[in-house]
């Protein structure tokens, strides 16, 4: 509907307006045509005359008026009025609103899709957590958030990959296999454990996939284990070497073992969460520093020759401050190991080298520093900033009555995403998670999320969908199918009728307006206020008691609300539910 009334307007310009070339392109460019917020206002409401007049410097509402002239003799238009400095709201005749009904009908589940970004490919790196663990609440709401925007982007038409960078060759991973060897070999009890080692339930799982012949012995581990650093971060630096001098081929199988366990565990709760990927990253593609072949050394290279990448006091850095970060950082440390950043600039790199038009990452509020850092890498390997977004997800508070639940990975306590799963179930989880923008903060209520009343958003939604498909059911037990074309909408007392479907027709501009900003919470805002309007509608109205011509009317107006709420809660990942 929207399309169609800017070719309109668009030929208005071209061929009716008597404007210069440059001038009908800069209105083009400015102009906006939307579904109005109410029916008191038409169906469509256009700035053209506004925008024209400012461009032109003549009076607005002169252009409104001539614009009016010319669309109130298409075929499809019932009146239209200037209103304000130069808007206007067409009202549509109705057999052409009733035609939203059966276009809508014939797309189904394409319903809000476009073809926006048609030819243009997005990655989306999400989640990405460190395998050092199961994932937690915090993790889940990035989760939804980053699958939930693959599915919006592709229904605007984009070819989306969705990607998890494992983090599999850094320090966290030593941490994480010092703490099973620890466990294996019974070393310290609950109190004593190192501070800075894994500490929940899942490690000691771990420990006991290893073969207990592959155990050091008893009198060796007493000696490892006394006369450490008293600081935690030196003392578990210190286990790690400890341990891969003393054993190094146990060092290799821990540490495999444990990767693998975790990476698994992940992918399962992913999995069950409905959140899937084209493709799992590992960092340990990227190489090391001593192979001149490996991405991460020619990266390097090239910010060295870009002069991007400079030496002091034995290391490398980056100068980031020309990107606007606080200080410039360190890539390679003066013992010539390899910084985090090192490796993610790399990854970025290769990320561009594959040829995506744009690049999206969802990171935790507390990377908010790391932005500047990365798009200075990405300017000194020749590549626009321009070409990433990075999107900042506020982790969640979980509470449980009036008691926020504890998340910390080191000491153990944490509730993970699988349990929040088992207590909600998938679809209230990936909805509250959704029901706010990414960057506020999320108080997630668990007793409301499994609450069955209105104030239940989750639940009100669905409810709306499964009212009416029990009203369908209920008429197919007297006809043989429900009614297919609707030729019209009759007055008067469905008025309200006319609202719904004026409130499903603003459908697909939400959907493009919650790919272009990145919000999935527009869908979850709007389809709360068509399902307000559909339960206000039954309540007070006895649909199965109307004339049989009535009843296929309301059948297929509601039909299309349906549809929508279907379509909408597909891409948020949620299933519309028949019966409640």
């Amino acid at each position: 509907m929207i399309n169609l009334f800017n070719e309109h307007i668009k030929s208005f310009l071209d061929h009716d307006s008597g404007f210069d070339k440059d001038d009908i392109q800069l209105i083009k460019d400015k102009y906006k045509t939307e579904i109005t917020d109410d029916l008191s206002k038409g169906h469509i409401t256009t700035n053209i005359g506004l925008v024209s007049g400012n461009l032109l410097g003549v009076n607005p509402r002169e252009i409104a008026e001539k614009i009016k002239k010319y669309l109130v003799e298409l075929k499809e238009v019932a009146d239209v009025e200037v209103a304000g400095p130069g808007f206007l709201n067409i009202f549509l005749n109705r057999s052409y609103f009733a035609a939203v009904v059966n276009e809508s009908s014939k797309l189904n589940n394409k319903f809000g899709h476009s073809d926006h970004g048609y030819k243009k490919s997005i990655q989306i790196e999400f989640v990405s957590a460190n395998p050092t663990g199961p994932l937690h609440v915090g993790h889940g709401r990035g989760a939804a958030f980053g699958d939930a925007i693959g599915k919006i982007l592709q229904a605007n038409g984009y070819s989306v990959s969705k990607e998890y960078y494992i983090n599999d060759a850094g320090r966290q991973i030593d941490i994480l296999a010092a703490s099973v060897w620890l466990r294996l070999h019974n070393c310290f009890d609950e109190n004593s454990f190192p501070e800075s080692g894994y500490k929940g339930k899942y490690i000691i799982d771990i420990a006991n996939q290893i073969d207990p012949n592959a155990k050091i012995d008893s009198s060796k581990v007493k000696n490892i284990t006394s006369g450490l650093p008293e600081d935690a971060e030196e003392q578990i630096d210190a286990l790690i070497k400890i341990f891969k001098e003393e054993d190094i081929s146990l060092w290799e199988q821990i540490k495999k073992v444990s990767l693998d366990t975790v990476l698994k565990s992940i992918e399962e709760d992913l999995k069950a969460f409905k959140v899937d990927f084209d493709n799992w990253y590992y960092e340990s593609s990227l190489g090391s520093l001593q192979d001149s072949g490996s991405k991460i050394s020619q990266a390097i290279d090239q910010l060295k020759t870009s002069g991007l990448a400079y030496e002091e006091k034995g290391a490398i850095w980056l100068n980031t401050e020309k990107a606007g970060d606080d200080k410039n950082r360190v890539l390679i440390r003066d013992d010539g190991r390899p910084t985090y950043f090192a490796a993610d600039l790399a990854y970025h790199k290769d990320k561009v080298d594959r040829g995506f038009d744009r690049l999206i990452n969802v990171w935790g509020s507390d990377h908010h520093g790391y932005i500047k850092r990365i798009e200075a890498s990405l300017e000194g390997l020749g590549f626009s900033k321009n070409k990433l977004h990075v999107q900042l997800v506020q982790f969640a508070n979980l509470y449980q009555g009036k008691e926020k639940v504890k998340m910390s990975t080191r000491s153990g306590s944490f509730y993970t995403l699988k349990d929040l799963i088992k207590e909600i179930g998938v679809d209230a989880a990936r909805f509250y998670y959704l029901s706010k923008q990414a960057d506020q903060h999320l108080d997630f209520d668990i007793e409301l999320a499994k609450s069955q009343n209105k104030e239940n958003l989750i639940f009100y939604i669905q409810y709306a969908h499964a009212r009416i498909a029990s009203l369908q059911n209920k008429y197919l037990e007297s006809n043989k199918e429900l009614p297919e074309n609707l030729d019209t909408i009759k007055d008067g007392s469905y008025l309200a009728c006319d609202k719904l479907i004026h409130e499903a027709s603003k459908f697909p501009g939400v959907v493009k307006r919650s790919g272009e900003t990145l919000q999935p919470h527009l869908i979850v805002f709007y389809l709360r206020d068509i399902a307000h309007l559909l339960h206000s509608y039954y309540n007070n109205n006895p649909i199965l008691k109307e004339s049989k011509e009535n009843q296929e009317s309301i059948l297929q107006s509601l039909g299309l609300v349906k549809l929508v709420i279907s379509n909408g809660l597909n891409l948020l990942g949620i299933e519309a539910l028949e019966k409640m």
